[in-house]
């Protein structure tokens, strides 16, 4: 039985289960629960695979691999991939309007130095005909090898898909590694492109944020130079930024706390534009910008202590018939509510390509 045949399996038995693939890495794992009972994490000590909450203040839910079959499996892009038709999906006017006012909204509030940038996100409902969520998953490990593509699902909560491009933070020991990722362009078929003083400060608000957040708990801290990335059919700015844990401190916790959400998903300062977001957007994001990953789970063994963690970018819900397509920008005062409206259409391609 392939790894395949058994997310078929476990999702005809309605029980959680989530598989996934790293990014640029040829090997597909999953941990298969054995109950339907709901776990959450309580201190980031647990091992197994967390799936965490836009809302910091919500818990974040745990497969555990002592209540899981953990799977790992070679994954090559000759793997048969299913012929999937591209159609052409258009947003509904009314959901421009209410993106256009909700960005409006926020570039005033920015005006009034409520804060230096927030992010808004909107939410896009796509009706399905003949859709296999098991056949888009695969399409969607072909089409974006360069991110984490994952499969989640649990019967009271839901089905996620995703292919992210931006890591949360990955841990080994005391050494830890994260980034910042902020700033787009549509890939016209080159990297060398001008990023616009819009974006450059976008992306120099993220390093600096993070930098001052973990200063605290961290020594060594080393940052790259500014570099662009490819994610889909999208370009990205990214800083990476690693460094040591302080002897101590409470590792993972800490540094889970200290960064999520980050400016890249929320803004600045964080508990200002986080109560905008709650109050503003017409919708809620539940696990849309949370994180997502292994927790205290290493290569080759359960009992190793590395995780590895993304933020939930690029995702989408399937509910029966629909899928809910989750999209979003960074908003600074020079920011035009039309072309953020597009940068959102531009990014609900990425999911769309394997519908």
């Amino acid at each position: 039985m392939t790894i395949f045949d058994r997310i078929a399996s476990q999702y005809k038995l309605q029980t959680p289960f989530v598989v996934y693939r790293k990014p640029n890495e040829s090997v597909i794992s999953g941990f298969f629960q054995k109950t339907k009972e709901v776990f959450f994490v309580e201190d980031f000590t647990e091992v197994g695979f967390v799936f965490s909450p836009f809302d910091n203040q919500e818990k974040a839910i745990l497969i555990p691999a002592k209540e899981s079959e953990y799977y790992r499996e070679s994954f090559v892009l000759d793997t048969p991939l299913p012929s999937i038709k591209n159609k052409e999906f258009i947003a509904d006017a009314s959901s421009k309007e209410s993106h256009l006012k909700l960005v409006n909204k926020a570039i005033k509030e920015i005006k009034k130095n409520q804060f230096q940038k927030v992010v808004v996100s909107r939410r896009e409902e796509v009706a399905l005909s003949n859709f296999t969520f098991l056949e888009s998953f695969i399409k969607l490990l072909h089409t974006y090898p360069n991110a984490f593509g994952y499969i989640w699902f649990h019967p009271t909560i839901g089905l996620w898909m995703g292919a992210t491009p931006e890591k949360l933070l990955s841990i080994s020991e005391d050494c830890f590694k994260t980034m910042s990722l902020a700033g787009t362009q549509v890939y016209t078929g080159s990297k060398e492109v001008i990023w616009q003083s819009k974006e450059l400060e976008e992306q120099a608000l993220v390093t600096r944020f993070i930098k001052s957040q973990i200063r605290e708990v961290a020594v060594h801290l080393k940052t790259s130079e500014k570099e662009t990335i490819k994610a889909g059919n999208l370009l990205h700015l990214r800083t990476q930024i690693s460094g040591k844990i302080l002897s101590g401190t409470s590792n993972l916790r800490t540094l889970i706390n200290a960064l999520h959400p980050t400016p890249a998903v929320c803004g600045l300062p964080r508990l200002e534009t986080k109560e905008f977001i709650l109050k503003s957007e017409f919708y809620q994001r539940t696990f849309y910008t949370g994180f997502l990953g292994e927790l205290n789970v290493g290569e080759n063994s359960l009992d190793s202590k590395k995780s590895s963690l993304f933020v939930n970018l690029r995702c989408m819900e399937i509910k029966k018939n629909k899928a809910f397509l989750y999209i979003g920008g960074g908003i600074t005062k020079d920011s035009n509510a039309l072309k953020e409206w597009e940068e959102t259409v531009s990014k609900s391609a990425v999911m769309k390509a394997i519908l």
